[in-house]
């Protein structure tokens, strides 16, 4: 142990360089170009807020996963309960100072951005169970002791983000949590009984939705009911990515995108916009990106020596996976409309930050793949 400590301490800054997964830095940094293209479609064709403010905070916010891909693994396992506990923090915050817009309360003002700290609970969260699951026994895992911590830290956020409200984020918050759990080894009964206490208590947890949430499900089971209303947004998504058939109209010849049919297409909705101008086979394109990114991700927790390190990296590969999936299958009328937006392509700084923090340790992972980690 204390021979491949120093090995890792000696590592020179070439090996650290040589050490990065580049398959996965170039499908990151492609997918982000794609997306300014995306974003510069969005605002008619021109350097206009959104692409610019995208561009800088692509560009920042890869920079920030590059430095923190040298950060020791031992620093994010060590750190992993405070970053947490911090993210908390900010979401206290948000119920007591938070910005309001459109009658939802889920940002801080911190005069150089508006942050929206659900974002990162979805990084922070799979940090801490990750750090709490690897010091656990596995004859510990399943009794109820060990087991009131996680169930305490994963509801204490969502609970929170809920009441924003954001149900969307906050459903992915948990997904991310219990996938955690999941892959450490918890027990399935469970999940059954945790699944089945939801399905009792949902007609309850219904009744304390907005009405716009409720909107929301009742759209997805019929969206062609409110067609200028409700539905209208799933129905030109629709249309937007039918019309788009297998080639695509066009780059900056979306008719659905620019003649405004299309509302919020900068954010939850880019992947609708994009398979409008690119067709069947450009959205392939970004699928293919995206699979890449989580096969990287997968690999990278199979080299990684420290259990730590491979519950992270597979937590967050499914974790990724989910919000892609979601994303898509929100903007194809596959799921009703949850405010989730896609990785790295949407408009948001606190998205793209999220992402690129998750992104930053799990190459850390990779470049410290044989540090032990107590």
């Amino acid at each position: 142990m204390y021979r491949s400590r120093s090995i890792q301490s000696s590592l020179s800054l070439k090996d650290k360089i040589l050490s990065i997964d580049y398959i996965l830095v170039c499908s990151i940094f492609i997918l982000g170009l794609v997306s300014i293209l995306a974003m510069y479609s969005t605002d008619g064709g021109e350097f206009k807020y959104h692409t610019n403010s995208h561009i800088l905070r692509f560009f920042v916010f890869f920079a920030m996963f590059l430095v923190f891909s040298f950060i020791q693994i031992r620093f994010w396992h060590s750190q992993s309960y405070l970053i947490y506990i911090l993210i908390f923090l900010l979401l206290l915050g948000v119920k007591y100072f938070g910005l309001t817009s459109s009658g939802s309360k889920r940002w801080l003002d911190l005069y150089f951005m508006n942050l929206q700290p659900s974002e990162l609970m979805k990084i922070g969260l799979i940090l801490f169970l990750a750090k709490y699951y690897h010091r656990t026994s596995i004859e510990n895992l399943n009794s109820l002791k060990y087991l009131f911590l996680p169930v305490v830290v994963l509801v204490a956020p969502v609970l929170l983000v809920a009441t924003q409200p954001d149900l969307g984020t906050s459903i992915l918050i948990a997904a991310g949590g219990l996938t955690v759990a999941w892959l450490a080894g918890v027990r399935v009964k469970f999940f059954t009984f945790s699944g089945l206490a939801f399905l009792a208590l949902l007609p309850i947890a219904i009744s304390f939705l907005k009405p716009y949430q409720k909107s929301r499900i009742l759209t997805f089971l019929n969206p062609e009911k409110d067609p200028l209303g409700a539905g209208y947004q799933i129905i030109q998504s629709k249309i937007a990515i039918g019309s788009g058939g297998l080639f695509g109209k066009g780059f900056l010849q979306g008719s659905q995108s620019y003649l405004d049919y299309l509302p919020e297409k900068h954010t939850d909705f880019i992947f609708t916009l994009f398979s409008e101008e690119f067709g069947f086979f450009g959205s392939l394109l970004i699928l293919l990106l995206y699979g890449i990114i989580v096969w990287r991700l997968v690999l990278i927790g199979n080299v990684t020596r420290s259990d730590f390190g491979k519950l992270y990296c597979y937590s967050f590969a499914t974790a990724f996976f989910i919000y892609v999936v979601v994303n898509m299958m929100m903007v194809l009328g596959l799921l009703p409309i949850v405010g989730s937006p896609l990785p790295i392509m949407s408009y948001g700084g606190s998205s793209m930050m999220a992402i690129m923090f998750g992104l930053g340790v799990a190459m850390s992972c990779r470049v410290y793949k044989d540090t032990p980690v107590n």
